[in-house]
């Protein structure tokens, strides 16, 4: 049985009424849709706030779901749109952490503190790769950013993106491109690399 079927088995038990079926559904998707928010929205009790209201909203809106779309394709899409009206609504710029995740929820300095070999100039270089990388993605335009975001750190494929953002996969793609090209850029002064470097 795929995600998906499992998914559908879930929303098919909340539609005739199983609370705890949604329950199962929070649990399995929560610590992803906090990793999406948090790269959009700083503060962690905010973060936690916009992501119960998003579950609250699917939640409500799962009687119309019909199962065109992944379940956590259209949860992603529920949680980007609360994440922009909560930025609208409070007027704050978005935001990323100081630290980027790996899929694991890991972070990087973490990561350093499990490796022998790391040396106080390696460490350094790590940190100024992550912490560019933060930047240049914290300074793409609010379309790019979310592409870039579910493409690189949720792993979604093209057609979910699409259907997440609600529009087409060319420009999925476009966006992507962009991204990985304004990071790139960032980028290349830190690794002393060629500005005809592809990525």
């Amino acid at each position: 049985m795929s995600e998906r079927d499992v998914d559908a088995e879930l929303v098919a038990r909340v539609q005739r009424g199983d609370k705890r079926a949604f329950d199962l559904l929070v649990l399995k998707y929560q610590r992803k849709i906090m990793r999406l928010l948090s790269r959009m929205i700083r503060d962690p009790g905010d973060i936690e706030d916009v992501a119960q209201e998003a579950f609250i909203k699917a939640y409500r809106a799962l009687p119309q779901f019909r199962g065109e779309s992944a379940f956590y394709t259209w949860l992603y899409r529920i949680a980007i749109n609360t994440a922009r009206n909560w930025q609208a609504s409070s007027a704050r710029r978005p935001s990323v952490p100081n630290v980027t995740e790996t899929q694991d929820g890991e972070t990087f300095s973490q990561i350093d503190n499990l490796t022998d070999i790391s040396t106080p100039e390696s460490l350094m270089a790590s940190r100024q790769i992550v912490e560019t990388v933060n930047a240049a993605i914290a300074a793409l335009p609010e379309e790019l950013r979310t592409a870039i975001i579910l493409r690189e750190i949720e792993g979604m494929s093209y057609e979910d993106i699409a259907q997440t953002m609600e529009c087409p996969i060319g420009t999925v793609r476009s966006r992507i491109f962009r991204a990985r090209e304004a990071i790139a850029a960032q980028l290349r002064p830190v690794l002393d690399t060629d500005s005809d470097r592809r990525w």
